[in-house]
């Protein structure tokens, strides 16, 4: 078939992600632009990026535990919507419960790192380059300068903490933040680090050429695939455990007739 609707203009790492998990999610989201319901968990992340957001955009000595919850009841009107409402269903505690793990996990983060002391070039810094025809977009939670003078990385995530031996996944997306960096500033950051702030934990990687080159060269690949699956009007299910257990659009696959596992 053909598609009425364009191909996106650029490849993110969260599209990347759906592309290489299933072709066909990154069709029915990136291309179809299918609604993805909000969940629980998606919001209070939301919530939580939203106030650390506007916390980090404060004069360092304004950075308080204080400062961050005054900022929290207007990041809760921006993001818990009529829509988000609808979503989340009739739920009579829905405001307190999001209200109260929010603010948990704001006290949590200030155990992990003291943002007044942090030096930051940008907070959900939007970043755009073509990379030898491949358009790639990338919005990064933090960029910091460390004590060396480096560009460090900052991904917040309200998500548990991952094993240590899923590295490679767990720093892929940031790593595609870091092929951005070098592309856009002429300068690759020196480490990543991803705060996992409901637990009050931190996972830190250093940046290594080689990694960022086979970064750029996934996305190039990726993308390459894209296009052509565009133009031929069709881009093929890849049904898997892994890949259908959090896929918002598993029921559509199941109505047309895509083999998706039994057990989800």
């Amino acid at each position: 078939m053909a598609f009425v609707e364009p191909l996106p203009q650029a490849l993110s790492p969260s599209r990347l992600q759906d592309f290489r998990s299933c072709p066909r999610r990154y069709q029915l989201g990136a291309i179809e632009r299918l609604p993805q319901p909000a969940t629980y968990a998606t919001t209070k992340g939301r919530l939580v990026h939203h106030v650390l957001e506007h916390l980090h955009r404060c004069e360092p000595g304004e950075r308080t535990r204080e400062r961050a919850r005054e900022l929290t009841p207007a990041a809760f009107d921006a993001v818990v919507t009529e829509d988000v409402r609808r979503d989340l269903g009739e739920e009579s505690d829905l405001d307190r419960r999001l209200r109260t793990d929010a603010e948990q996990i704001l006290d949590r983060y200030f155990t992990v790192e003291d943002p007044r002391e942090v030096v930051s070039e940008g907070v959900e810094l939007k970043m755009q380059c073509d990379l030898e025809g491949t358009p790639l977009l990338g919005i990064l939670d933090r960029l910091d300068r460390d004590q060396n003078g480096d560009l460090v990385i900052v991904d917040y995530k309200t998500g548990r903490v991952p094993s240590r031996h899923f590295d490679q996944h767990t720093f892929a997306n940031a790593e595609l933040y870091a092929v951005l960096c070098r592309e856009v500033l002429e300068e690759t950051p020196s480490t990543i680090r991803l705060l996992f702030v409901a637990h009050g934990q931190e996972l830190e990687k250093p940046v290594r050429d080689v990694v960022v080159a086979a970064r750029a060269h996934a996305a190039q690949s990726a993308w390459s695939a894209i296009t052509r699956y565009y133009d031929d009007g069709e881009f093929p299910a890849t049904p898997s455990l892994n890949a259908c257990r959090w896929c918002p659009f598993r029921d559509r696959c199941r109505l047309d007739g895509v083999a998706v596992p039994d057990s989800l």
